[in-house]
């Protein structure tokens, strides 16, 4: 079963953001830690538009309705123990294709469950999550004008609500003035946390990869 489940929120192939996640499953291994599905959601068979409503459930955890790419993803995230989620901010929140992600696999059924109380059952309660983001606005602009809202989007309205944990958040900035210097400062952090992270448990086991290609 995989451990770590690190997902890989930016819609093109061969970015930099796919260099951090590289850098983190790195550091991981260099850890000990070999239990981790890279989800790499600019290759994934990921429709970002649900077929009919039920496709946005999964009741008491069936998911033989969704369509396979789906039905894998949510496997992965359901298995996972820890998730980490890496991406760029754009206008103040992430890609699309990672809300889309949240959207079509972090689902009421496997992620949450309502009743008629004032919060759900969180079905993931006792796993953790680190989140990575690349910005091109200063630290300041993000806090002072966003408000940290893409950071807050994932760690409150998804993680949270679902129970789990967030351990961490990396916001790395200004990416387009960044020197190669300083990019390879940001990789080296990033593989700090994957080694960090490992220590958490260590099982020896394949490094899986459902979307490069």
């Amino acid at each position: 079963m995989p451990r770590t489940l690190v997902v890989v929120g930016h819609p093109l192939p061969g970015s930099f953001t796919r260099a951090l996640a590289d850098a983190y499953v790195a550091g991981l291994r260099a850890g000990g830690e070999d239990r981790v599905t890279v989800l790499e959601l600019a290759t994934a068979d990921l429709p970002h538009d649900p077929p009919a409503r039920a496709a946005l459930r999964a009741p008491d955890g069936a998911t033989d309705h969704l369509e396979p790419g789906v039905a894998a993803m949510v496997d992965a995230l359901e298995e996972a123990e820890h998730v980490v989620v890496l991406f760029p901010m754009w206008w103040g929140g992430p890609p699309a294709v990672l809300k889309a992600w949240a959207d079509r696999v972090v689902l009421s059924g496997v992620a949450y469950r309502g009743g008629g109380a004032a919060l759900p059952e969180k079905l993931l309660r006792g796993r953790t999550a680190r989140i990575v983001m690349t910005m091109d606005s200063p630290r300041w602009w993000n806090q002072l004008v966003y408000r940290d809202s893409a950071v807050t989007q994932l760690s409150r309205a998804t993680f949270w609500y679902t129970g789990v944990r967030t351990v961490g958040v990396d916001r790395l900035t200004v990416v387009k003035t960044s020197t190669p210097a300083r990019r390879e400062a940001w990789l080296a952090r990033v593989a700090s946390r994957g080694r960090r992270d490992a220590t958490r448990g260590v099982a020896p086991g394949p490094v899986l990869d459902l979307a490069r290609r």
